[in-house]
């Protein structure tokens, strides 16, 4: 029976929210998925605010999940496997500051669960770019960015899924 002791919530980002997104909600668990952004200074920053790179915001994704059918650690690998952890300045051809990699943590366990995984890539010979961040206030983009690619009927350009662990 699920609880809302049970729902918990974290976010991600990979680069290009929208790819993010794509495979989140598809995730065994997930409930519920919203992209926005997280980590600068403006209040409630608009996309277009955010896409120039000067606010200080990562693109990210607030995901919805049920503790009972996932846990966090499985939902840090499938970040891991969708997008570019090496990548210094952005995601494939999206660069910038807003599209850098990250994990957004809200507790110690979560940290260092991320942080575990981060240490498995590098011995498996990979360099770790994603930055590891306290969570902040997630502020929600407008609702024309939500789940995207589920609308648009079509795959992200950015974010394929390879099997890591």
């Amino acid at each position: 029976m699920d609880t809302k002791e049970n729902i918990r919530k974290s976010c991600f980002a990979s680069g290009c929210f929208w790819g993010t997104e794509y495979w989140f909600m598809k995730a065994p668990g997930v409930i519920a998925t919203t992209v926005g952004f997280m980590g600068g200074k403006l209040d409630n920053p608009t996309y277009q605010q955010v896409r120039t790179g000067t606010t200080g915001h990562l693109e990210c994704v607030e995901i919805t999940y049920d503790a009972n059918q996932t846990s966090y650690e499985n939902l840090v690998k499938l970040f891991f496997e969708t997008h570019d952890f090496t990548q210094t300045d952005g995601q494939g051809i999206d660069i910038g500051s807003q599209y850098l990699s990250c994990l957004f943590y809200a507790h110690t366990e979560e940290k260092a669960i991320a942080e575990r995984y981060m240490r498995r890539l590098e011995e498996m010979g990979y360099t770790v770019a994603t930055q590891l961040r306290l969570a902040s206030v997630f502020w929600k983009a407008e609702d024309c960015h939500q789940q995207y690619y589920e609308h648009k009927g079509t795959l992200p350009y950015c974010h394929i899924y390879r099997p890591l662990f």
